[in-house]
């Protein structure tokens, strides 16, 4: 039976909301399955159900419990992912793939390969995404997730995943056992690592590879994290393969089985098949902290502190004046919840640093320019409360700003230099070149980075503006130019003078960029 195209026209999608365009699917897609139950039944019952784990609505996201009709022991888990509860002292989630249901999912946890003798139950979150013809066939996704709880700090854990009929374990299945590490208790020196815009592609796993060499303590991922949705403006549905996040989770189990990679939303990770705002995709394949102002309905907003840093994820399409498909989604929530955070952050004994990661660019002259409403919304915010350094995406480069101050240059920052955000301003930087086809630079404006740089006075590029219409500026803060796959690597150092030593590392190691931050200094 061929499966009906209810994928948005074109005409229809530029003007919904994704609440809007989630409705219209919904409402289709019942329809469709109403259709397709009506003709099991005429035909004596040929056509069956998709099985899985309490597969309800077309289209959408579950976690009932799986019945598998597949025996365990040829199943194998892949995709493996870490990430932290909202303290990372004491919690990491663990999350993972199967390719069919399973029973009894679970994680075993110790101090050793030879001892997993603790063992907790995980939970199922399957996906079901109809087919649309001449696009894809339909797909049936199954995530796992087991919440680990009451760890000891500054601690090294073997585990390994598994479920009835598959035990990590068994002497066959030892090679899949992994590692993490929880957060110290003391503020003892640590490295991140951050982009965005990373997807599929040979770029995306060399600079997972450069990831690993940096022996980081966890990952900043600042959105765009799969590109299964391909267009990207939260509109037509037809651009949107979910078997790319198999691909995706495939290809970075090898660092993030054992590096916790914290995500954020972007633009590409809006989703209308399973939610009204678009994240139930992510809320099936992630397990973040819950420590934002609503989890549910905003996976991509949270906090954490790690040594003598704190970090806030913000979900950047709540406020974007370029793709408003999201626009005011939270209703102001995120922006009061920001404000509160920062401030406590900020007060917080023993945090020196705060960093701010999102998708939209608060500053950049690459193709997407700048975001006029992220400047609006939370720019003051991070003035008020000094925030020592913000990280976005979206722009498919690397490029760096002196710190700003009120709009303007505060403070030139050249390559090697130092700055204080109590009195300079703030550095923002565009760290877009994790493995997506990259962008380039204004008309004339060339490339200035380590071993290469260039000056230019000023740059002509432009922002978005709440009537979602470019306006030009005429810039001076575009400090570092790159154009290339890249990444950061940040040190965080505590002590008598503290100290972030941020560097940017091509997707071969090369260093283009380093500075430093340093309060009161």
């Amino acid at each position: 039976m061929d499966i009906p195209d209810f994928g948005i026209p074109p005409q229809l999608a530029h003007r919904m909301s994704m609440a809007e365009q989630h409705e219209y699917l919904r409402t289709k897609l019942v329809r469709r399955r109403t259709l397709v139950t009506a003709g099991a039944v005429a035909a004596g019952g040929l056509l069956t159900g998709c099985g899985g784990s309490g597969s309800g609505a077309q289209g959408t996201a579950t976690t009932a419990p799986a019945t598998s009709k597949v025996h365990g022991s040829v199943v194998s888990p892949f995709g493996r992912h870490l990430a932290f509860g909202a303290d990372p002292k004491t919690q990491m989630r663990i999350s993972w793939q199967v390719p069919f249901a399973v029973r009894k999912p679970y994680v075993r946890i110790g101090l050793t390969p030879d001892d997993l003798s603790r063992k907790i139950e995980a939970e199922v979150r399957d996906l079901h995404t109809p087919g649309v013809t001449g696009v894809r066939s339909a797909l049936e996704q199954y995530y796992l997730h087991a919440a680990l709880d009451g760890l000891h700090p500054g601690t090294t854990y073997y585990y390994g995943v598994g479920h009835e009929g598959f035990d990590p374990a068994a002497p066959a299945h030892r090679s899949t056992i992994g590692t993490f590490r929880t957060a110290p208790a003391t503020r003892e020196k640590f490295v991140f690592t951050a982009f965005g815009d990373q997807g599929v592609s040979q770029a995306a796993a060399a600079n997972d590879h450069v990831i690993l060499r940096q022996k980081p303590a966890f990952h900043l991922h600042a959105g765009d994290i799969c590109y299964a949705d391909t267009n990207g403006r939260g509109e037509k549905s037809d651009g949107y393969d979910p078997a790319f996040w198999d691909l995706f989770l495939k290809q970075n189990e090898s660092v993030a089985s054992s590096v916790p990679w914290m995500v954020t939303t972007g633009n590409h990770d809006m989703e209308a098949w399973y939610s009204p705002e678009g994240y139930g995709g992510q809320l099936a394949r992630w397990s973040l902290p819950d420590s934002g102002f609503d989890s549910r309905t905003a996976p991509g907003v949270y906090a954490f502190t790690y040594g003598n840093v704190g970090f806030v994820a913000l979900d950047a399409n709540d406020v974007s004046y370029e793709i408003p498909a999201n626009f005011g989604h939270s209703g102001g929530r995120q922006t009061k919840w920001l404000d509160k955070k920062l401030g406590e952050l900020r007060a917080a004994k023993d945090v020196d640093f705060v960093v701010v990661f999102f998708h939209h660019c608060a500053y950049s002259t690459s193709a997407h320019a700048s975001d006029g409403g992220v400047r609006a919304e939370w720019l003051p915010l991070f003035a008020e409360h000094q925030v020592d350094l913000v990280i976005n995406g979206h722009n498919h480069v690397y490029e760096r700003t002196d710190a700003i101050r009120s709009g303007e240059v505060g403070r030139s920052v050249p390559i090697g230099a130092s700055t204080d955000p109590t009195k300079d301003g703030i550095v923002y930087v565009t760290a877009g070149g994790g493995g997506r086809d990259l962008y380039g630079f204004p008309a004339g404006v060339k490339e200035s980075y380590e071993g290469h740089v260039t000056h230019h006075d000023s740059v002509d590029t432009f922002q978005w503006t709440k009537s979602k219409a470019s306006e030009a500026e005429t810039v001076e803060w575009s400090r570092v130019r790159y154009r290339g796959f890249s990444l950061l690597s940040v040190e965080a150092e505590s002590g008598a003078k503290p100290v972030l030593k941020v560097s940017a590392l091509t997707d071969s190691g090369k260093r283009i960029d380093h500075f430093e931050v340093r309060r009161g200094a």
